[in-house]
């Protein structure tokens, strides 16, 4: 979808997920240090690959973790992207994780030496193992089993859950978030796109922080879950709209691009440049 609006496209599997490399012996395990890791990935990825193959201005498109990582980078000017789009970003952990005394029994877990294991209720399973009923990521059931059925043909690509470890930088990262100095310092635009059906982050943390921007807005989407851009169809169209009225460019401009590429084809063609050379003008059609 991001090809056909004329985007060349860099997609990345962060340290720890996917097929990059794990960060524990347990490649079930959802683990980091600190943040920071993710942040210097980015900018690894900025230097070897789009500098050399994206032509600017480059966009970063981002779903929870990656769009905190991507909202910290920001904040510190260190962003290389024109426009940001966040969809369910990672503000603020829904539930009991946001609470202070979480946030100690985390810390001192970490410190104590249990980092590497995993964080309470987590099981060595992966989500997309249990049944699509009930479950806080999409409330599609075809693209669920779909995502199920890869997660079974290739287990590499799944983690069961963060480790402690994992937890504690999460909080570190959204307890900055928290400062309503934050937004207001970060002056990238920024789109946030959220569902209102959304249990795994805080919608009312990400709307306290939207508010703050100096250029962004949230938009919520009714009836979507964590996984936004896994949900209908339906609800990813409205998706696709908000994304191409914020986002320069799109269906239009991918067309031109097109039509612009066509011409340079048929001018080579039938207009080279030793045809210019030799007689000085324009070939003539038959």
């Amino acid at each position: 979808e991001l090809v056909e609006r004329g985007f060349s496209v860099v997609a990345m599997d962060w340290r720890g997920q996917g097929l990059s490399a794990r960060e524990l012996p347990d490649p079930f395990k959802g683990h980091i240090d600190d943040f920071d890791m993710f942040e210097r990935d980015l900018e690894a990825l900025r230097k070897q690959v789009l500098q050399f193959l994206c032509p600017r201005p480059w966009y970063a498109l981002g779903h929870s973790m990656a769009a905190a990582v991507l909202l910290s980078q920001a904040h510190a000017g260190r962003s290389p992207f024109e426009r940001l789009v966040l969809v369910s970003p990672m503000i603020e952990i829904a539930g009991r994780a946001a609470h202070a005394s979480t946030r100690v029994v985390v810390e001192i877990a970490d410190a104590v030496g249990l980092g590497a294991s995993y964080a309470p209720g987590v099981s060595r399973r992966s989500s997309m193992s249990e049944p699509f009923e009930g479950n806080e990521l999409t409330s599609d059931p075809g693209r669920y089993v779909r995502n199920a059925a890869i997660v079974e043909a290739a287990p590499q690509l799944a983690i069961a859950g963060p480790t402690i470890g994992w937890i504690n930088a999460a909080l570190r990262v959204t307890r900055d978030f928290a400062d309503p100095e934050f937004p207001r310092r970060t002056g990238t635009p920024i789109l946030i796109v959220v569902g209102a059906d959304d249990h795994v982050v805080s919608i009312p943390a990400m709307a306290r922080f939207a508010n703050r921007l100096k250029a962004g807005r949230m938009i919520q989407l009714s009836g979507a879950r964590h996984e936004l851009l896994q949900e209908t169809d339906a609800i990813r169209a409205q998706f696709w709209a908000a994304f191409d009225a914020f986002v320069p460019g799109g269906r239009e401009e991918a067309a031109a691009l097109r039509r612009a590429t066509d011409q340079e084809a048929a001018q080579r063609i039938f207009n080279p440049p030793w045809w210019r050379r030799l007689f000085g003008g324009r070939r003539r059609a038959a």
